[in-house]
């Protein structure tokens, strides 16, 4: 999701899925971006850095040559996915309509170019078609367009998206089997507060969980790394990870 404080959206009459979600789930009321703007975000989320990028340039302007958990997962024999919405083609490397390519890192990682055409993916189709038949990979990455998250629409148009995906999540059989994290977060917040929104879904989370400690999208990086057996990426490796505050 896009570029929301953590008060704009949780205690907001808009958002009455997300706050029934956290009070169900768990929740973080410390989780921190990484800094303004978007794209170095996404990065230091898949890469555990931000790779000295400063803008939401394409992949063109910041060809991405370091490792990522894409990459990781590959090395390790594991599925990911990303499923983008409204974007036009796999791994489309440029903006189209509500598509922003700033929002899928995927893209911008050179060495995973080729799992990223056929792993990179337009949302409509195929993520439903995954959750439904029980296929969904080892990991996914999901990114509503530039509406559904929020950036360009309301907080109450992304809390609609979410109450339609979610439970369509949790009633598919990945969840079911009971080896399913989900975690929705925000890239970043707005100006100098940057404490945003982060809610955390798994069967062995204690319903109404709250976790205090400062977290980051390090953070989020290293609780996937660590969940997967995985090494730690830049500075996911120094990041306090979500797993025994989450119960994970």
């Amino acid at each position: 999701m896009e570029n929301k404080e953590y008060g704009s959206v949780m205690g907001s009459q808009s958002a009455p899925y997300e706050n029934a979600l956290a009070r169900g789930c768990g929740s973080a009321t410390n989780y921190q971006g990484v800094t303004h703007p978007s794209l170095p975000n996404y990065l230091a989320a898949t890469g555990g850095s931000t790779f000295g990028v400063s803008d939401d340039a394409s992949p063109s302007a910041h060809p991405i040559a370091a490792d990522s958990i894409f990459g990781q997962l590959t090395r390790a024999g594991l599925s990911w996915r990303s499923y983008e919405e409204s974007m036009p083609t796999n791994c489309a490397a440029g903006d189209s309509g509500s598509y922003a390519v700033k929002h899928n890192p995927a893209a911008y990682f050179v060495a995973v170019r080729a799992q990223c055409n056929a792993n990179d993916v337009p949302l409509e189709g195929n993520f439903d078609r995954a959750i439904g038949a029980g296929t969904l990979p080892s990991f996914s990455f999901v990114t509503p367009n530039l509406c559904n998250d929020t950036h360009d629409c309301s907080v109450q148009a992304g809390d609609k998206w979410l109450a339609t995906w979610v439970p369509k999540i949790v009633a598919g059989a990945n969840y079911r089997s009971g080896n399913t994290l989900v975690v929705v977060t925000w890239d970043e917040g707005v100006g100098a507060n940057q404490q945003t929104p982060t809610i955390v879904i798994a069967p062995t989370v204690r319903p109404g969980t709250v976790v205090s400690a400062r977290l980051s999208h390090f953070s989020l990086l290293r609780t996937t790394e660590d969940l997967f057996g995985l090494a730690h990426l830049g500075s996911s490796g120094a990041a306090p990870a979500m797993t025994a505050a989450f119960g994970l």
